[in-house]
């Protein structure tokens, strides 16, 4: 009975599109599971944390499963030049032509769990001071952006590190941007820099 229950559940698993691909069900046991972010400029890998981000990371997740962040680009790759320092390295929302892609159920914000918007961490965007607008659109911090974070108001979730590939984020922050008429921003890459793929990696053996 018991192996007649076990093989109805894989069944049911195994028919079910949502929950193969819902990213809390991708290495559901690993607190840290690691990503490889392969662009037209290098590749990163990034380690998440779902003990203290565990909404964002599967929300990340359950995008790179279902293969959507491919064919996207980083349409933000902004400096901060009044202070003459590096800023932000944003993407997975718009497709090469510079279209929107898919967007799910907006998720809700995890500022407040304690990891800091500092260089070369990852973080959920939101849109238009909503809080709570974020979707599928990530940024990695380019230098301790200390104002990112929570105080009187809310911040930007961090949900994970680089952890290789600092080089390839260093590269993308040196090419020439300008303005984009189609969105309308005067900080995007001339040439657009295209993730190829995300792919999750094994867990790294203890």
């Amino acid at each position: 009975m018991k192996r007649l229950f076990l093989l109805c559940a894989l069944l049911v698993f195994s028919q079910n599109p949502i929950a193969a691909t819902e990213g809390r069900f991708v290495q559901k046991d690993n607190m840290f599971p690691r990503v490889e972010i392969t662009t037209t400029m290098g590749k990163v890998i990034i380690e998440m944390d779902r003990s203290k981000a565990p909404i964002t990371v599967n929300n990340f997740l359950t995008y790179v499963m279902d293969g959507s962040y491919k064919g996207t680009v980083f349409h933000r790759v902004e400096r901060d030049v009044e202070n003459e320092r590096d800023f932000v390295i944003q993407g997975g929302g718009y497709d090469k032509e510079y279209d929107g892609v898919y967007e799910g159920e907006p998720i809700f914000n995890e500022s407040g769990n304690g990891s800091k918007n500092d260089m070369y961490s990852i973080a959920m965007a939101y849109q238009d001071r909503q809080p709570h607008s974020g979707t599928r659109q990530f940024f990695f911090n380019m230098d301790d952006n200390d104002h990112l974070n929570p105080g009187r108001e809310w911040g930007f979730s961090v949900f994970g590190m680089v952890m290789d590939g600092y080089e390839t984020l260093d590269k993308i922050m040196q090419v020439e941007t300008g303005f984009n008429e189609k969105i309308g921003y005067d900080f995007v890459p001339k040439e657009p820099i295209i993730i190829l793929n995300i792919a999750v990696l094994e867990p790294t053996p203890l």
